[in-house]
C-alpha cells in the first residue's frame, strides 16, 4: 500500500508528504524584524499545539539564560510585568488562549512580540504597533513548526538575548534536514524506507512515546503528529520521570497491551538517562511490548531534533495513510470550535 503512488496521492489530497520533505525550506526563510531594544529579566511564550512546540525545542537548543516558561493556557504568570519579553504565539492568529494571554500582557505592561500568520493578533499587532513576526500560509499549523521555531530565534537574536552564530547554526541545518529525509520520500520503497517500516509496526496500535530531557520535544512533535496526522491515539513521557512512576504501570494490568512503544534515545543524553532505557527494556521485558528504538542522526543537539522531529512527520503521514484516511483535515477540531462558540 506505501510503495503504490497512485493510492499516496489519492489519499493525501493536501500533499502533507510534499510539505514534510521540504520543510527544511524554512530554516532558510528570512524574517523581517527590527531591531528590540529591550531590558528583560525573563521570558514567557504563550502558544497552543504546534506554536507551543518550537518555544519546547528552543528549550533544548539553543537554551536560555534567564528564566523561560511556555504558557499553554488563558492565564499568564503572576510574575510578568514590564521586565518580560512576552512572545504571543498562534498560527492562525485567532487561538482564544492566546488572545486572553495577550490581554493580560497588555495590562501588565509586558514587552509584547507577535508570532502569527494572520488573524486577530496580526490586526492587534497593527493596531498596537507590536513586532510582528509574520509567518507564510501553510495548509495546517502544524506544518509551519519549523517556520515558527525560526521566527522564535529571530526574535531572542534581534533582541539581543542570543548569538548571532546560533541562528546561523539553525539556517545551516537546513542542508542537513534536506539530506536526511531523502530516505523518507514516497517514491523510496517500503524496504528501504525506515519510516515506512516504523509505520507498520505500529498499525492497530496505542502508541506511547519516550524520550529523554533533550529530545523529549521530539517525543510530543511524535505524539501530536500521531494525533493529528493520523488521527491515532498516542502519549508520550519522559526518562527519568517514568522510572518514578509509570514503568509500574506496565507491570501488571491490563494483562493484554495492544500498545506500541517508542524510545527516542540520543548519544547526547545524560549518561544516567541512556542507562535508565536501557535497564527500563531490560527488567520490562515481557511485560510491555519491545521498544522501537529510534537512535537520532546528526553531530549536534539540533541537528538530532531536527531529524528526529521530521522522521516523526513521515512515520504519521505513512500511518495516516495505512489508516486509510487523508492526514491534513483536523475536522473535528473544527467543530470542536465552532461547538464553544455556540
Amino acid at each position: 500500500m506505501l510503495d503504490d503512488l497512485k493510492y499516496i496521492h489519492q489519499k493525501d489530497g493536501q500533499d502533507a508528504l510534499g510539505i514534510a520533505g521540504k520543510q527544511w525550506q524554512q530554516l532558510e526563510h528570512v524574517f523581517d524584524l527590527p531591531e528590540l531594544k529591550l531590558q528583560v529579566e525573563n521570558i514567557v511564550y504563550a502558544g497552543m499545539g504546534g506554536s507551543s512546540l518550537s518555544a519546547l525545542i528552543s528549550q533544548s537548543w539553543p537554551g536560555y539564560h534567564m528564566p523561560f516558561e511556555i504558557v499553554r493556557g488563558y492565564t499568564l504568570p503572576a510574575y510578568l510585568s514590564n521586565k518580560s519579553l512576552c512572545i504571543i504565539a498562534s498560527y492562525s492568529g485567532n487561538t482564544e488562549e492566546v488572545l486572553s494571554c495577550l490581554e493580560q500582557a497588555k495590562s501588565k505592561n509586558a514587552n509584547i512580540v507577535i508570532i502569527a500568520s494572520g488573524g486577530q493578533l496580526q490586526e492587534l499587532a497593527q493596531t498596537n504597533n507590536y513586532p510582528l513576526v509574520l509567518i507564510p500560509k501553510v495548509e495546517q499549523p502544524r506544518f509551519a513548526a519549523l517556520y515558527i521555531l525560526k521566527a522564535l530565534i529571530t526574535i531572542l537574536e534581534k533582541a539581543k538575548l542570543l548569538m548571532a552564530e546560533e541562528s546561523q547554526q539553525l539556517q545551516h541545518s537546513a542542508q542537513f534536514l534536506k539530506d536526511s529525509v531523502n530516505s523518507w520520500l514516497a517514491i523510496v520503497p517500503t524496504a528501504n524506507n525506515p519510516a515506512k517500516q516504523i509505520a507498520q509496526e505500529l498499525m492497530g496500535k496505542s502508541i506511547v512515546v519516550y524520550g529523554g530531557p533533550l529530545l523529549f520535544p521530539a517525543a510530543y512533535k511524535w505524539k501530536i503528529s500521531f494525533n493529528e496526522n493520523a488521527k491515532h491515539i498516542a502519549w508520550c513521557n519522559q526518562l527519568s520521570e517514568f522510572n518514578h512512576n509509570e514503568m509500574l504501570g506496565w507491570t501488571q494490568q491490563p494483562v493484554q497491551k495492544p500498545y506500541a512503544v517508542i524510545d527516542i534515545r540520543s548519544n547526547l543524553e545524560h549518561p544516567r538517562i541512556q542507562k535508565r532505557f536501557e535497564v527500563s527494556e531490560r527488567l520490562l521485558s515481557g511485560l510491555r511490548p519491545a521498544p522501537i528504538v529510534i537512535r537520532p542522526q546528526g553531530t549536534t543537539l539540533l541537528e538530532q531534533l531536527l531529524w528526529t522531529v521530521a522522521l516523526g512527520d513521515f512515520v504519521s503521514l505513512y500511518l495516516a495513510l495505512l489508516n486509510g484516511i487523508n492526514p491534513t483535515p483536523v475536522d473535528l477540531i473544527e467543530k470542536f470550535k465552532k461547538a464553544l462558540d455556540q
